[in-house]
């Protein structure tokens, strides 16, 4: 299996550093907040789940719990070993190494696809938009978690380690899709300040990563998301 797909967009967070990541997956909302924010609009009981983007299948046993079938989809070669092995003893799980923009699913396959953190960062995503609305069958929906950028100390950071990141244009990119959108109230806890130190630095410049690091004192921090969704 080729390192990574091609078309695939590099990931460098969880790319170069994935057992740092499987931190941040852990840290990322204690809540549940997001599951329930999207099982409120449109239930995956019983149901087929893609998750796109599934990188080494850290929400794959929590959806195959709930879901009928449920299907990872990622770009890198190491992550989906590591999406593999992780969801061997579960029947009801598969993973694909694919792209979003050319899923390797039939025409109408998916009650519910879910991409948290992974390519649908607004505009150019036009051709994975295109295989949503190939894959997901009527009656269906399509959720996209995504950082609001625009929102916290977060944002602050992230739009400062990315400073060609526009938040009003990726929002009026989503409208002008047609899908419908609410804020995310999200948080990270930590057990060890190490870990939420070495979050922050796979997450932002070294420069940046040193003041968010100054400025977030104990094991918690806001993580301002936006769910995104469209009913099918």
């Amino acid at each position: 299996m080729p390192r990574f797909m091609q078309g695939a967009i590099p990931s460098p967070n969880i790319w170069n550093t994935p057992h740092i990541y499987e931190l941040e997956n852990r840290a990322v909302d204690p809540d549940g907040q997001a599951e329930a924010a999207m099982a409120a609009i449109r239930p995956w009981d019983g149901a087929t789940v893609l998750d796109i983007g599934c990188g080494s299948g850290y929400h794959l046993p929590s959806l195959s719990a709930v879901a009928a079938r449920v299907i990872g989809v990622e770009p890198h070669g190491d992550l989906v070993e590591l999406a593999r092995r992780r969801c061997r003893p579960l029947p009801n799980v598969e993973v694909h190494a694919a792209t979003a923009q050319a899923l390797p699913l039939p025409d109408a396959s998916v009650d519910v696809a879910v991409a948290r953190w992974a390519y649908f960062f607004g505009p150019g995503c036009e051709p994975g938009l295109a295989e949503l609305s190939r894959v997901v069958r009527r009656g269906g929906a399509a959720f996209v978690i995504d950082l609001d950028a625009g929102r916290g100390a977060f944002g602050r950071w992230f739009s400062q380690t990315v400073p060609t990141h526009s938040a009003r244009s990726v929002e009026e990119f989503w409208s002008r899709q047609g899908w419908q959108s609410r804020p995310l109230d999200l948080r990270m806890s930590f057990e060890r300040r190490a870990d939420l130190e070495a979050v922050l630095r796979i997450e932002f410049a070294p420069a940046i990563a040193d003041r968010a690091i100054a400025e977030t004192p104990g094991l918690e921090l806001a993580y301002p998301n936006v769910l995104r969704w469209k009913l099918f």
